[in-house]
């Protein structure tokens, strides 16, 4: 018998399903997920593929010659953008007048910074798309894994605020509730005072 859930891919034990709601948004979500994401037992990517029925999940480093990534790039009914804070990154309020009468996709990168970065750079299919960005003044609430900052997001923090954005009548609090019980779950299990040492410094 496998000590994993065959849904959420975590252990049994820190099986999040119970919490999990199917949302339904217009906007796509594309993840496209570093390898050594995958099999993280704190990997957030997952809430977003279990509560939306139109998020897709592609793992690599490099997806130039990604044959599913380069055949959702060209489909004329969708505009892309990609989910990253670089130099020419537009605010979320530029995608309606950039994809007009086009459904809209939004590429999320899930991996760490760096690896995000080396991802964004091998990845050259990307690199024609428009970037959007999030507003600075969001704060991520990953307790349970080390940030370089205060406003860095969590995968699934990030599709749900993008998504908040885009569709504001639509509410996907459940993807917050659903993460926010996953650190909870964590917490307890760590020995007393292991969290407070190493997270609230």
């Amino acid at each position: 018998m496998s000590r994993y859930c065959s849904q959420c891919k975590k252990s049994l034990k820190a099986c999040i399903c119970e919490w999990v709601q199917s949302l339904t948004s217009n906007v796509e979500l594309v993840i496209l997920q570093h390898h050594s994401e995958t099999s993280k037992p704190m990997g957030t990517a997952r809430i977003l593929q279990l509560s939306l029925a139109n998020c897709h999940c592609l793992v690599g480093e490099d997806f130039s010659d990604n044959t599913q990534l380069n055949v959702l790039l060209s489909d004329p009914h969708y505009c892309h953008f990609v989910l990253y804070p670089g130099e020419s990154a537009l605010a979320h309020g530029a995608v309606g007048k950039r994809s007009q009468d086009k459904k809209v996709r939004v590429i999320l990168l899930d991996g760490t910074w760096k690896k995000a970065y080396k991802m964004w750079q091998l990845s050259t299919n990307l690199h024609a798309l428009p970037l959007i960005r999030l507003p600075d003044h969001l704060q991520g609430n990953y307790r349970i894994r080390k940030a370089p900052g205060d406003n860095s997001l969590s995968t699934v923090e990030a599709g749900y605020h993008i998504l908040s954005l885009l569709e504001p009548e639509q509410d996907f609090s459940a993807l917050i509730h659903t993460f926010n019980q996953m650190i909870e779950f964590q917490i307890k299990q760590m020995p007393p005072g292991v969290f407070e040492s190493n997270y609230l410094r």
